[in-house]
């Protein structure tokens, strides 16, 4: 059996809910409450999926506790919009007509994931792991619009439907750019190894069917 290289035990990450001009705490979002998980050597698990699904806060303690760099496909578009001098908005539509931008940011990307030693996270990256064959267990965590639209209003303390309409535009956006790039279809999970609906059940239970499918893909 291969070295055990992390073994994490009721991992907790909350996130406070301030209301009123003090600021006052009122509560918390359990962006993570509970999961427990190991990893061994040779062993990769990627966690995949849309806004409000808890996939960046799980990679980011990950990454922490592995040493390992965490790349978020999402911290590389957003920097380079702001290298640029854009608004997200006028960055998604410079994308729009100029596909060269994608491609070094996701070739960056996959430069990284073939290096190994890394916690990679992005909408392409099950794709990409897929279509140049990397070794990986490629994981999408789904949630109805309603549900993730409401966990992020939770999180950053605004109106969930206004939420709802930006995650509907960034999807539009990212759905058009990469059908025409790779001629991917977003909807498609079929590159995905597990595909888990995350609205009704407990992370507890999420983790122990990831757990089982990663015992299975690495025995």
């Amino acid at each position: 059996m291969n070295q055990l290289l992390l073994e994490v035990k009721g991992l907790k990450k909350h996130f406070p809910i301030q209301r009123g001009l003090l600021r006052r705490v009122v509560g918390h979002v359990r962006a993570v409450d509970g999961v427990s998980f190991f990893i061994r050597q040779g062993e990769t698990l990627g966690l995949v999926g849309e806004s409000g699904c808890g996939k960046t806060t799980v990679a980011r303690l990950l990454a922490d506790r592995l040493g390992v760099p965490h790349v978020y496909a999402g911290d590389l578009y957003r920097q380079e919009a702001k290298r640029r001098g854009l608004t997200l908005a006028a960055f998604n539509a410079l994308c729009e007509r100029d596909h060269s931008i994608d491609r070094a940011l996701d070739a960056d990307m996959l430069a990284r994931a073939r290096q190994g030693e890394v916690v990679l996270e992005g909408r392409l990256a099950g794709f990409l792991a897929a279509e140049h064959r990397l070794d990986a267990l490629k994981v999408w965590l789904d949630a109805s619009d309603e549900t993730r639209a409401r966990r992020v209003a939770q999180r950053e303390g605004s109106d969930w439907r206004e939420v709802l309409e930006v995650n509907r535009l960034r999807h539009q956006s990212d759905a058009h750019r990469y059908r025409a790039i790779y001629g991917y279809d977003l909807a498609d999970h079929g590159v995905y190894d597990v595909v888990l609906a995350t609205d009704e059940r407990t992370p507890e239970e999420l983790v122990e069917a990831l757990l089982a499918a990663a015992r299975e893909r690495f025995p």
